[in-house]
Parts: structure tokens; sequence; C-alpha cells
């Protein structure tokens, strides 16, 4: 194999960080980073309601009105299920040519807190169903358009939403800069932590921001699998079982007849003994130590609504001693028209190697799997404990000091995401050290906010009209 030949998506070919920073530079007169600006809608840019369509054909059909209800509710929450046509209308932007593992759905609300297995409170990126490798430039557009999606809903002067992008992305590009001049190792440890947190708190933010984040961390150190056992389980007859809560949360035994409830049983146990092989050898012999007592079907997200998934309530000693698994379904990445086929055939591994790749620690039970359905379909998920440590943010009760400073946070992340799997040193060498992108991307925000509020619209017309059923949201 020539020294020069990259073997994998994350690995950098061996040439010299001056060879490298050329690269960039030479992808900056290919593509200049002012043509990251226009957003214009092809000439024969996909309906938007037609996208969402062919998604939902492979979904759930009892549970696509909720989809659709939610992503009428705001432009927000239709961004947060318009991942694949976004991607379509990425696919025709200028390119830099420099690819890095993205998340794929990189808006504000991907990014928070999670727990590392040494029990440590981190800020990271959480959901990588659409992970795939791609021009590292379109998790920042994702990122920069969410915040301004997020900034018009809470009614924000153009000056600040202008601010709040400026700021996300500025965070990207010098943040990157410092990961192109650490070693490969000390990337691959760059983590924010709590004590990194309260330390960027301590400058950016005032007394009530630093009220408000130490609150939330306390908050997310309490959502684990005995709070989740608290909220959604009760104990029946002495045995304690996951509570009804329909549509949202349907246990099985309220789902199905019992000829089709025994065969999906033994689908799901052959589901979790099977993926306990993609796990290493220590969580393997800890997940051996539990049993699966209940299982029901839970909706979650916007974008995900209508695809499987399946929450897990295992009990370890005692009764006190619950593991709450979620198994959820994962498709072809949405990005994958458009860049190319996963190298993995289940798109399961897909998500874990994408997250494994870009997080800086992940959960100790993710793993994946492949499976035949009760109707002979196969299907490939992913499993990861339901809740460990997890916060989100509530961008709609953040001032724009405070989203400004959730945008910078989140910025800096995603360069370290990007860091671990791309040349990061050609891709600062391609930002450079003025402002240009960032100008850019503010531009760029705007515009296709302006593209997805008409999209929303779209779709609220297909509702009117009938085309769509949509139901109100439950929760």
């Amino acid at each position: 194999m020539s020294p020069n030949q990259p073997t994998a998506v994350g690995a950098v070919p061996h040439r010299t960080p001056e060879e490298r920073a050329e690269r960039g530079r030479a992808a900056r007169k290919q593509t200049p980073r002012s043509s990251h600006a226009d957003f214009e809608p092809a000439a024969k840019r996909p309906d938007p309601v037609d996208v969402l369509e062919r998604q939902s054909a492979a979904r759930l059909p009892d549970l696509v009105p909720i989809r659709y209800g939610r992503m009428t509710e705001s432009p927000f929450r239709f961004y947060r299920g318009a991942a694949a046509i976004m991607a379509n209308d990425l696919a025709d932007t200028p390119r830099s040519g420099i690819k890095a593992q993205l998340c794929g759905d990189a808006h504000l609300l991907n990014f928070r807190f999670l727990a590392s297995p040494e029990r440590n409170l981190l800020f990271d990126i959480n959901d990588f169903d659409e992970t795939l490798p791609g021009p590292w430039e379109w998790d920042v557009k994702r990122l920069a358009t969410s915040m301004v999606i997020a900034s018009r809903a809470n009614e924000f002067t153009d000056a600040e939403r202008h601010a709040i992008v400026l700021t996300t992305v500025r965070s990207y590009r010098t943040w990157m800069h410092t990961f192109a001049g650490m070693r490969n190792l000390d990337v691959w440890y760059a983590r924010a932590d709590e004590d990194r947190l309260r330390a960027a708190a301590a400058e950016q933010l005032k007394k009530r921001g630093r009220k408000v984040l130490d609150r939330e961390m306390a908050k997310a150190r309490t959502r684990d699998s005995l709070q989740a056992s608290d909220k959604l389980t009760e104990v029946v007859g002495g045995q304690r079982r996951i509570a009804a809560d329909p549509p949202l949360l349907v246990p099985i035994t309220d789902l199905l007849p019992d000829v089709e409830r025994s065969a999906l049983v033994a689908e799901l146990t052959t589901l979790l003994d099977h993926y306990s092989h993609s796990l290493p050898t220590d969580r393997r012999a800890l997940l051996g130590q539990f049993r699966v007592v209940d299982v029901a079907r839970k909706v979650v997200g916007v974008g995900s609504v209508g695809t499987r998934c399946w929450i897990i309530l295992l009990l370890g000693r005692d009764g006190d001693d619950p593991l709450f698994l979620q198994a959820k379904e994962a498709d072809t990445s949405v990005l994958a028209p458009h860049t190319g086929a996963s190298k993995y055939q289940n798109q399961g591994e897909r998500v874990v190697a994408g997250q494994r790749m870009m997080q800086a620690a992940s959960d100790i039970f993710l793993g994946w799997e492949r499976v035949d359905g009760i109707d002979g379909k196969r299907r490939d998920f992913y499993i990861r404990q339901l809740r460990d440590w997890k916060g989100i943010a509530q961008p709609e009760q953040m001032l724009p000091r405070g989203l400004e400073a959730f945008g910078e946070l989140c910025g800096a992340t995603l360069a370290r995401a990007h860091a671990r799997s791309g040349d990061r040193i050609a891709i600062a060498s391609y930002l450079g050290r003025s402002d240009s992108f960032e100008r850019a991307l503010t531009r760029f925000a705007e515009s296709y906010a302006d593209q997805n509020e008409r999209d929303h619209q779209a779709l609220k017309e297909a509702v009117r009209s009938g085309r769509v059923t949509a139901a109100p949201d439950p929760d």
C-alpha cells in the first residue's frame, strides 16, 4: 500500500503538515469561501412533501401522522425532521472537496450533555442516525441554519441572529486551527467536560446564565435508568412493568395479539442476544448480568417518528437495579444518495461506527444487530442506553447572549468531532485566519431558513388539503 494512501475515512494520508495545509489552500482557490454564501433552490428541486412521503412509506403507518403533526408545529420542528430535504439541497451547493465523518443532522438540539464511561459529564453530539463521510461544511451549514431558525422563533433581531451565527462558525474555525496544531493523540483525547464548561460559562455568561448551566448539569445527572424506571414503569402483580402511555409508549402486551406478540418477543430476544457480540468482552459480561423483563414501542424525536424503536427494561441484582436499553431501527443515511453508500452493510453498524468516530466517549452499551421481523423483512438496529445523563438545551428559554454562548460551544464541539476523522490541517488551512467563511455562512443560514419556512408552509398546506394526515402531538 502506498504511504500516501488513506486506509479509511478517519485515516489521513501521511503527508507533511505543509503539504496538508497546501491542500487546503488549493481547495480554497477551487471553491472560494465566499461561494458558500449562496443558496438558490435548484430548478428541479424535489417537492419537500414528496421527500417526506417517500421516507414515510417505509415507516409504521399508525405513527406517521404524529410525525407530520410534530413537523407542522413550527419551522424549527419541521427542520428537525427535514434532514433528507436539506441533504438534497446541500448536494447542489459548492464543496470544499475535503471530507470528514459527518453527523448528518447537526442541528443545535443534537448537541447535549452525555455521560462518559468514567461517569464524567460531557458535552457532545448525540444523534448519528444519518452519519456518513462527506463534505465537512454540510454539518456546519446545518448547525448555522438551526441557530437562525431558533433565533427567529425567539424573535431576536437581525443583528442578534447575525452575531449568533458569526460566533458559532467562528468558534468552529478557530478551534479547527487549534486542533490543527495539536498532536494526534491530544486531538483524540480532547473533550468538553464539566470543568471546561464551567470555565467557559465564567467567561461568557452572566450570573443568571451560570445558574441555568449549573441547574441543567445537575438535572442531566439525574436522567439515568433509575429515573427512567421511576417515570416509565409501574408494579403490576408484584412485577415491574413498563406503563402504557399510548400512542407514544405502548407495552408489547398491548401492542399485538398473543401469537404475534410471542414472535416479536422472540425476535427482540434474538436481537439482544446477538447484539451483545458487537460489545467489548467486559461489557458483554456486564450485560449478561441483567435479564429482560419487559419491552415497549416508543415514539422518539421528530425525524425518527415512525421508525421502529423499542425500549427494553432489564433488571440486575433485584428490582432496584434497572437498565433501560433502546433498540432503534437504522435505515440508509439521507446523505447516501449524494455522498455514496456506506462501507458498512449493516446500517446499525454504520451509526455506531460514526458515533464512535465523532464522540469523545460513547455509551458503554452502544452496539448493533440485524434481525428478521415478524413481517419477514430484515432490519438493522443500533442499541444504546435510553438515558445516561442526557440533558438537552432549551433554546426557547435562552436570551441572545445565552444562545450565542451555546453556539460557540456547539461550534467547538463540531470542530473536535471533524478533527478526529478529517484532515484537520487542510480544513483549517481552507478556513484561513479571516472571517470570510463565517460571513458567508451568515448569508447562507438566513437564506436556508427562508427556504425552511417555505417548506414548512408546504407541509401545512398538504395537511390542510388532505394530501397527508397530521395528528396532534399527544406528548
